[in-house]
This record gives C-alpha cells, structure tokens and sequence, in this order.
C-alpha cells in the first residue's frame, strides 16, 4: 500500500540522519521513502481529511508556530535562507496577495493546519511535476469566504480548471446551528480541484457550489452517500474575481444592490486587546487593576500584564499622537507612574464599558480607529465576512468598537462616518450623495445616508426578509429612488441611531439627551453589601421579571429578555459580563479585580438598556412598514450609484493637532487621556 509514516509538511529536501540505531532507522527509512513521493512519483490523486487546528496563543503568548517548510521554507544553519526553490516559503503564495489586497489584519486566521495542507498539495500536484490531476479534501469551511483566505481563493482559481465545493455546514458556533458530520463545533466542506494538463494562471478557474442539508448528521450522510455522480447534483456558479467566495452569485434584486461598504466604503476591523483586564464596566476596576499592576515586582508585573506576539511588557509606544507616547513601558512602571487615558469602550452590541485605550496594553486597538473618534463620530457595525443570524444586521456604537462588538465574534466589520475626529470628512463614496441629490429633488446628508440605511439594518425584518441571502456575507441597502421614501425612513433610522446611542449621537427634533422612560422599573433594589454582590441572574416569564442577585425588574416582555444580534443575547450577555464572576475567559490575576459593591448606577444602566430594547421594538412595525416600501419601489442597482475608488478604502490620514481629540469628546475622562 506504499503507506509512510512521516510528516507530510516536513522539507523535500531534507535528508535524514544517518548512524541512528536499529529503533530509530526504521523511522528514518520511512521518511526517506515518504522524500521520494515527494519528489519523484507521478501522482494522479491527491485526498484526504487533513487537520485543521487554527494556530493560537498559549497561555504565555507564544505560538507554536506550526506548518513546517511549507510556512517556513529551507534554512541554512544560523537561519539564512537559502537561494533557490524553498527560499520563500510557498505560503507565500497564500499570504501575498491578501496582503496585497489590503487583508493584512486578516491573515491570522490562515495559520492552520488545513491550510498548509492545501498549498502542499497544491504545489506537489501541479508544480513539482507538470501534468494534470485531482486534489480532493474535506477540511474546515473558513478559506469559502473568510477575508483573510483571499489568497487561498485566488491560488486555488489560479490553479484549478474546474473547482466544485459541497457545503457539509456543521456551525455549532455561529449564528446559524447546524448538525455536523463530525463530532466538531466548526462547519466543513468538501472541495474537489480538477486540472488538465495544459493551464493558464491569467483565467480564473470555474467554481461550482452546493449545500447539503438535513436537520441531522445521520440524514446529511445519508443525502450525501446518495450521491451517485456529480450532475446529480444542483449546482450554482460562483463569482470569478480572483478574491470573490467561493459561494454562489445571487440572482435577483437583492444582489444587484451596493453592498453597505460601498456607499460607506473605508471599513476596518475593530479593537483587540488580547487581554481582558484593561477592560472594565466601571472605571473604579480600571483604576485598581492599574494600582496593583504599577505597585507589583517586575515578575509580578510581567505575569499580571500577560504578554503576547505582539504586545511585551516592556513595549514602547513610537508614535507621538497616540496615548502612552512618552510613558513608561509597563516593565519599567513605578509607584507614581499615572493612570493611562480612560475611553468609553463599546464593548458588545449594546453594552457600552470602558478600557484603559493605550497603546502600552493593547496589541491591536487600531491607531486608525482612535484618530477617528469625536464628537460627532459614529460606528456602524455589519458583518462583512460573516454569515449573520436573527435580529439587526447591523448595529451603531459613539465609541471605538471591539473587535467582537456585533455578536461576539467579527472580522473587518466597522464603518465609520465620518474620516476624521473632526465631523467634516465623511466616509462617503465621492458621487454618491450628489447623485442621490438629482433624483430625490434635495441634497441627502452623510447623516441621512446613514439614518437611512441603518433604519433598513438595524430592525428585526431584513433579517427575516432576506435570510436565504445572508448566507452571503455582506449586507446590501436598497437604495431607493423616490425621495419622499429616503425621507420617511431616514426619520426613523434618525431615531433609532439617537436611541441605540444612548443619547449621545443624532440629537435633534424631539430627541434631546434624555431617553425615553419605558416600563420597566426596579421592583427591588439590588443590594449594596459586598457580601450580597449578585452571582447569578434569571428571568421569570409569568411574572416577566429579571432577577439580578436579590434585586428584581420588571415588567419585562419575553421579547426583550431574548432580544438577540446573531446569538448574542443582548440583555443576558449584559449582565453576565457584572456578575462577581465575570463571563468570559482570564488573561491575568488582574482579572480578579472585581466591583467591590453594587452602585445604584450599574442599576440605572441596567434600565436604560431595557428602555432602549423596548422602544426599539415598540419601532418595529414602522420599521417593516419602511423596508417593505422600498424593495416594493425602484431602487438603484449597485452599477447605477459611483464605485469606490481604491483610496477611499484606505484608512485616513494621521491627525495633525496633539490635543485635539481631547477637545472634540467633551468627555468627563477627556483629560486623563495620553497624547
């Protein structure tokens, strides 16, 4: 059977040792005949189901740092490459064009084991010998649409004449639950690479797509094991742009509209700390965790910060106009050394935090994004690579938004306003408001561009409406082409925009900075005694209350308490993120550094939230009542309205005036911010 023992990512070119005993020359005799498959054999087939395990960071901040030659090529001893094939690793071929295509902040997520096996076979199919061939795998589904897998896409349509992909599904993660073939919480998919012998790279290859469904992992493998041949099945074409997913083109009006980054064309990702202790509900946690990091030994330090790849505790920040510029590292932090700049954080849909936003302490909290934040800023939140689920699809935050702000999870999915901290730049494709301008009869605000479109996102409808499309990534806006249509639902997009603000953006008519009182109320207080700071909270429907420790509120509808952004349980996660024990996982001891009691305000807060979440559904028969409006009107195909031209995607210039900043937030904490 020609059956080796041997690691498969491990050089071509790599002899193995000789003068070994008896036990160990087997081994080796192993991996030698394995080298010269490798290097010699003519192979018609190529398949398997490869590992997949997404490099990750240890509890230390290492990476293990796998994937062999394949990731790392040939190397000289002392670690100079080697002039010749193998001196760039073949990775390389996955990674540069993502880079190249501005994916960069990305790529993390490519380094996994199923992707080293797919450029392996890649590169041992159809570039160590030259003739045509299959590569068969069912692996992890991510490189179908994920952003940082652009350069997967392209080799493999650069490789391939004919590429089919059947969707096994399988998320048990996600928004959307599916029964998996595999024991496993991540969705698969199998792949089927064809090639003839004679291949252009310059035509992109024909991918084909299709889903199996079933409600359980025994009838998916029976739909499956019914399979007969290829044609049986009900193919749909994919895109043929070099980066586009491998998912099918949608056919109909929903895929003719401009997707929302189209007229809001700069996104980026949001902030990641890789450490949760800079995080907190309340400022009070910031200032003691900040107190015992500064007052501990240098080990003690260096345990607390918990260092990563990316961020060491003796870092220093370089660039002048971000905060930690001219500080300490936290290595090297005394008893006096002051308190980092506190910044209203939006932490998950809905729940505003705060965090100590310094460039010390976080590895990617985006220079770009905190150069945008003011007064007038606003953060649009959709999910651009993400399949969602029930509930908004999309969500607005006056703060820098978490990497995870929409759902817990969430990759390049922040659209700002406004390209600069001033409110005199908008992120708006050049054109396009002009455009609107001479067919609705007046000229549309950047304002009212985003009131619109997020009156249409932010309900319960679009989901529902086009939940087939969704599987998608990438939310479109139906563009409507009657004027007095825009108006209505930009009013309404005004007003939930100023609600799921907190009052903070979109003031004006009626909207002052007060929210409007709902039903709920504290039927009991929750105490203030140390000893009694809640545990645990729970939800009685047939008294519709919320018990939060031994305090209680109500009423509360069974549609607020579930209220949901693609699985994430808006009031639930909420409360479980000021528990004594706080949901999600420890970084460092300073994690342990909780609220000493509860404050009458984290009950205030509470309320608000439950008055947001009821007047948002109170809006949303208005709300169906607007979208149903406009996909029943004309609306404009994303081929009418200006494109995007390449610079408008890239992230704006650095702010000029240190300083400035500071006086835009007219925030109590503005002043304790490091320029």
């Amino acid at each position: 059977m020609n059956i080796f023992l041997a690691d498969a990512l491990a050089s071509p070119s790599e002899k193995p040792p000789g003068q070994l005993t008896l036990t160990h020359r087997v081994l080796t005799e192993e991996h030698e005949a394995a080298r010269q498959v490798k290097n010699k054999r003519e192979i018609l087939v190529c398949l398997g189901n490869p590992p997949y395990d997404r490099e990750r960071r240890a509890e230390d901040g290492t990476k293990s740092n796998k994937g062999g030659w394949v990731r790392f090529g040939d190397q000289l001893p002392g670690g100079a490459k080697q002039e010749k094939q193998g001196e760039v690793p073949i990775l390389e071929d996955f990674l540069e064009p993502a880079r190249k295509a501005g994916k960069g902040l990305n790529l993390q997520v490519i380094f996994n084991d199923y992707v080293y096996f797919w450029r392996w076979a890649l590169w041992r199919m159809f570039e160590k010998q030259q003739r045509g061939g299959i590569v068969t795998f069912i692996t992890a589904s991510s490189y179908l649409a994920g952003p940082g897998f652009v350069g997967v896409r392209e080799e493999m349509r650069r490789t391939f004449d004919e590429l089919w992909i059947l969707d096994l599904g399988g998320d048990n993660l996600g928004a959307r639950k599916t029964p998996n073939v595999f024991a496993i919480q991540i969705p698969v998919a199998i792949a089927i690479g064809v090639r003839g012998t004679h291949r252009s790279r310059e035509t992109p290859a024909l991918v084909r797509y299709a889903k199996i469904e079933g409600g359980s992992r025994n009838v998916k493998l029976a739909n499956i094991d019914a399979i007969s041949e290829l044609s049986s099945i009900g193919w749909q074409e994919c895109g043929s742009s070099w980066h586009d997913p491998f998912l099918p083109v949608g056919k109909g009006d929903y895929f003719d509209w401009p997707k929302l980054t189209q007229i809001l064309p700069y996104h980026t990702a949001g902030a990641v700390f890789y450490r949760s202790w800079p995080i907190a509900e309340e400022k009070s946690v910031l200032e003691a965790r900040w107190d015992s990091l500064k007052s501990g030994t240098e080990t003690e330090r260096q345990r607390a910060f918990k260092e990563s790849r990316d961020r060491k505790f003796a870092h220093m920040v370089r660039q002048s106009d971000l905060p930690g510029f001219g500080k300490p590292s936290v290595r090297d932090l005394s008893a006096d050394s002051p308190l980092p700049g506190i910044l209203p954080y939006g932490f998950r849909s809905f729940d505003r935090q705060k965090a100590l936003y310094d460039f010390r302490l976080g590895d990617f909290i985006r220079p770009d994004l905190y150069r945008l934040v003011g007064a007038e800023q606003l953060f649009l939140v959709a999910p651009d690579s993400m399949v969602a689920g029930q509930g908004p699809i999309a969500v607005v935050s006056s703060a820098i938004p978490d990497q995870h702000h929409f759902c817990g999870r969430g990759g390049k999915d922040v659209v700002p306003l406004y390209r600069d901290n001033s409110g005199k730049k908008p992120n708006v494709t050049r054109g396009l408001l002009d455009a609107l301008g001479m067919e609705y009869g007046f000229a549309p605000t950047v304002q009212d561009l985003a009131a619109y479109a997020y009156a249409l996102l932010g309900g319960q409808s679009y989901s529902k409406r086009f939940w087939n499309e969704l599987e998608t990534p990438g939310p479109r806006v139906p563009v409507t082409k009657d004027g007095v249509i825009f108006a209505e639902t930009t009013r309404l997009g005004r007003r939930m925009i100023w609600l799921h603000t907190y009052a903070e953006r979109f003031r004006g008519d009626d909207r002052g900075d007060e929210l409007p009182q709902g039903s709920a109320a504290m039927v009991r207080g929750v105490s203030s005694d140390p000893a009694a700071y809640p545990q645990e909270y729970g939800y009685a429907p047939s008294k519709q209350e919320i018990t939060v420790g031994d305090g209680r509120f109500g009423p509360v509808s069974t549609k607020v308490w579930e209220f949901e952004v693609s699985g994430l349980k808006v009031v639930q996660s909420w409360l479980a993120y000021r528990m004594k024990k706080r949901k999600g996982k420890k970084s460092s001891p300073l994690d342990d550094i909780r609220p000493q009691r509860r404050i009458p305000r984290m009950s205030d807060e509470f309320m608000e939230l439950l008055w947001v979440l009821e007047a948002t559904l109170a809006m949303e028969p208005q709300l169906k009542d607007a979208l149903d409006k406009v996909v029943a009107g004309p609306c404009f195909t994303a081929a009418e309205l200006p494109q995007p031209q390449p610079h408008e995607r890239k992230p704006p210039a650095k702010r000029t005036a240190d300083g400035e900043l500071l006086k835009k937030m007219g925030s109590t904490d503005a002043a304790r911010v490091s320029v």
